[in-house]
């Protein structure tokens, strides 16, 4: 295993930390997934790619990673939904837990270890509320609903850094008479008409909100584990909550040791949001951008800033993503060619981007997972591979095959551990279409080459012109013609 050099920022702490795992080699993930009511829009996007770098990394770095992401499959949300499609509340968490399967499977996003469910969990979610109500830490009040008593636990604030005074104050607060602080918050709810509800020690009812990531962690990772994550709006009430919980429930802390907390995808620097309006639904993007430039937009900007989302910033993306593509495709042309004596010291350049590039990257990666700064520095290495690559070409270099084997391993590993420049999953039904997109371009590089051959530049400047008009350009080398599209 490699020295571990990482430092994450954490919000618990409110400063950059050292990670030191738990376990030695072993790191526990615990990220707070979708309330499957809708189909997932870019803000739900941002989170789910962020920790798939974190995973990916620390895979890099030969830790063994155990990744749990939860479905909030019960929620008001859930049943208003169903209501407005006349159907029942399962079979909408089904539909949308499926779209977002497909959303983040074409974002090269891995699966998840594990993706508990809040219906799948009422029995252990019943016996935690019940040992908290046996500790002195949670009540049942008249109409069966169960309250978690924050007076009780001595920490409550310390992830938000507030008083509960100042969370009062703050607050969206249920009304309710009943409860002893206006700040308690619900474990069970006594059932309603026409609502999903289970049998319980205080009668009918459902979870509260809170409760069901606190069982979910501590039934998958156990009482104590390395990483949680999810948005920065979760910070309060939910993350605060679990703690709450979860430490007076196993009388052990830290819950997690490690809090990340990514920042909001803005439109018109304004938080993206279902119940505001102002979102763009995955799919919706995905109809004129590639999922690759959607995820290299997301990594490009630190996961703890804010992120404004506009189709000018992807497709200035895209832009950058097809500079990286190119020189991943040089590099491909180069590992092909034979092999030619070696002179002197013409490689030194770009070993020395290997070199500077490599450890720039990835102490970029070990400062906080900035990701946006490891894409400077594969910028900068794509530059000198280009660079020489044209060099090759022209017959001002001969190729040295470990030099160019260098800047290939080093290349896939940054692309490895950013998810993008690898095998994107390909959208069904394209796969013909791609095939022969490639069989026309061929036959019209032909046709354009016959025309150079016979001094006809005029058919050939054409040719490369209209082809031009509609995004393909052509590229010529002393190694034939190439096309891609803009």
């Amino acid at each position: 295993m490699k020295p571990p050099n990482l430092k994450v920022y954490n919000t618990l702490t409110k400063q950059k930390e050292k990670f030191i795992p738990i376990e030695p080699g072993q790191v526990k993930i615990y990220v707070c997934g979708v309330t499957p009511y809708n189909y997932p829009h870019i803000g739900n996007a941002r989170p789910f790619i962020f920790w798939d770098v974190v995973r990916r990394y620390l895979e890099y770095l030969d830790f063994n990673v155990y990744h749990v992401q939860n479905f909030t499959d019960i929620d008001d949300k859930i049943i208003k939904a169903a209501m407005a499609e006349n159907t029942s509340w399962d079979k909408i968490a089904g539909k949308y837990i499926d779209s977002y399967f497909e959303s983040v499977d074409k974002l090269n996003v891995r699966r998840a270890h594990a993706y508990p469910k809040v219906s799948e969990h009422i029995d252990d979610i019943i016996a935690v509320i019940e040992k908290l109500i046996s500790k002195g830490y949670a009540y049942k009040i008249d109409d069966g609903s169960v309250y978690y008593r924050v007076e009780s636990f001595s920490g409550y604030g310390k992830l938000s850094g507030r008083s509960l005074d100042d969370m009062w104050a703050g607050a969206r607060i249920e009304v309710d008479e009943s409860k002893t602080n206006p700040m308690d918050f619900a474990l069970w709810k006594s059932a309603k008409p026409d609502e999903p509800a289970w049998q319980s020690p205080w009668g009918l009812g459902r979870p509260g909100w809170h409760i069901e990531c606190s069982v979910m962690a501590n039934k998958y990772l156990g009482e104590s584990f390395d990483f949680h994550g999810g948005g920065s709006d979760l910070i309060f009430p939910h993350h605060e909550n679990e703690i709450a919980q979860s430490e007076a429930f196993t009388g052990r802390e830290p819950f997690a040791r490690y809090w990340l907390h990514n920042g909001f995808v803005t439109l018109n620097e304004e938080k993206m949001s279902k119940s505001v309006g102002n979102f763009f639904l995955i799919t919706d993007v995905l109809r004129y951008f590639r999922p690759e430039v959607l995820r290299f937009f997301m990594l490009s900007t630190h996961y703890r800033s804010p992120l404004d989302f506009s189709y000018e910033r992807l497709e200035e993306a895209g832009k950058g993503l097809e500079r990286l593509k190119t020189a991943l495709k040089n590099l491909d042309y180069l590992q092909k060619l034979p092999p030619q004596e070696y002179r002197g010291d013409d490689s030194e350049a770009l070993i020395q981007a290997v070199n500077t590039s490599q450890n720039g990257f990835f102490e970029a990666m070990d400062d906080d997972f900035n990701t946006a700064l490891a894409i400077g520095h594969m910028f900068s290495l794509a530059r000198e591979i280009n660079i020489y690559y044209h060099k090759i070409v022209r017959g001002n270099l001969n190729p040295d095959i470990k030099t160019i084997l260098l800047a290939s391993q080093c290349y896939a590993a940054m692309s490895e551990v950013l998810g993008v420049l690898d095998k994107q999953p390909m959208p069904r039904d394209s796969k013909d279409e791609s095939s022969l997109t490639a069989k026309l371009m061929d036959i019209i590089i032909d046709i354009r080459q016959e025309a150079r051959n016979k001094k006809d530049w005029a058919t050939a400047d054409k040719l490369r012109s209209r082809l031009s008009e509609i995004g393909i350009v052509l590229e010529d080398s002393p190694q034939g013609a190439s096309w891609k599209k803009q």
